[in-house]
């Protein structure tokens, strides 16, 4: 099998998308998926966009995608690479493209002077916590993600006071 990885283009937009609502029915989060194709278009693909995509073929036939993103650490002093989304549609996976797909998003960050590749992974998905630990990754345990979105992310930078009045402890 030939596996090849390849910058997305405008017009892979659509198959991204497909990916995507894959994933999310994989991650039993279909419902959260509110992105359309032309979301995706827009997001990944207009003039200044922040974010990236990859497309992974098998053969010639699309399998898989990665979406990642510059991001920053003030203690390195040095820009990082964060990883949005690896899949690799389930009859390809233990192929080696995903491990590919990886190794590819592992040379774009060091060759452009990353300190670190870094991604998040649900804590039931053992198949993916094996997976990355197999190729020398660690969990950041005691990093705790936290999000603001939707309604309460609209409220908070509005200045709405509906948070709770706990007082900081520093």
């Amino acid at each position: 099998m030939n596996i090849d990885i390849r910058e997305a283009q405008a017009g892979d937009a659509a198959l991204i998308h497909a990916f995507i609502v894959e994933l999310a029915i994989y991650e039993k989060a279909e419902h959260e998926v509110i992105a359309s194709a032309a979301d995706i278009e827009r997001s990944l693909f207009e003039a200044g966009t922040p974010a990236r995509a990859l497309i992974c073929e098998a053969d010639g036939e699309p399998v898989g995608y990665a979406v990642y993103f510059l991001s920053y650490s003030t203690w390195l002093g040095r820009k990082g690479m964060y990883l949005e989304d690896l899949y690799v549609s389930p009859k390809h996976r233990g192929s080696g493209a995903g491990k590919r797909l990886l190794r590819h998003l592992a040379r774009l960050a060091f060759d452009s002077g990353c300190g670190r590749l870094e991604w998040s992974v649900l804590d039931w998905n053992e198949p993916a916590i094996q997976f990355y630990q197999s190729l020398g990754a660690s969990p950041q345990a005691e990093w705790v993600r936290y999000r603001m979105a939707g309604d309460t992310l609209r409220d908070f930078a509005q200045g709405a006071n509906n948070t709770s009045q706990a007082r900081p402890t520093c």
